[in-house]
């Protein structure tokens, strides 16, 4: 298992009207979580796409609403991945106000796509030479 925590602060252009963290930017922070746990591997978004021609497309999103994100509010996103990737990567977001309570759970499935040729593929490799020794 590979988990990794990411600190995010609610701004005022993410919240409602009642200053809650809108329910559509819950994505977003699921991105920043999957993003940044595995820049922490020494994997990047940026090499995945421009290097290896692979797009990993969100295929499947399961999110649970527990309590509202607020404004101003500096919350941590928990990305966990239980499980080694085969065709398939989910990830598990957990995010926690700032009095380690938990207040959204979700989880994202995404696809290895070949960027040439259109296909779904199975993990990179080197994807799995990174991920391997965490498991």
């Amino acid at each position: 298992m590979y988990s990794f925590d990411f600190k995010v602060r609610v701004r005022y252009g993410d919240t409602d009207m009642m200053g809650y963290l809108y329910y559509g930017n819950y994505p977003k922070l699921y991105e920043i979580g999957r993003v940044e746990a595995m820049r922490n591997i020494g994997l990047l978004y940026k090499d995945l796409e421009q290097k290896y021609d692979i797009m990993m497309p969100v295929v499947h999103v399961d999110a649970r609403y527990i309590l509202p994100g607020k404004y101003d509010e500096e919350l941590m996103i928990r990305t966990i991945l239980m499980e080694l990737p085969t065709k398939m990567i989910t990830f598990i977001n957990e995010i926690y106000s700032e009095q380690n309570i938990l207040i959204h759970r979700a989880e994202v499935k995404l696809f290895f796509i070949d960027m040439k040729t259109s296909k779904r593929v199975s993990c990179p490799e080197y994807m799995l030479q990174k991920l391997m020794p965490l498991f």
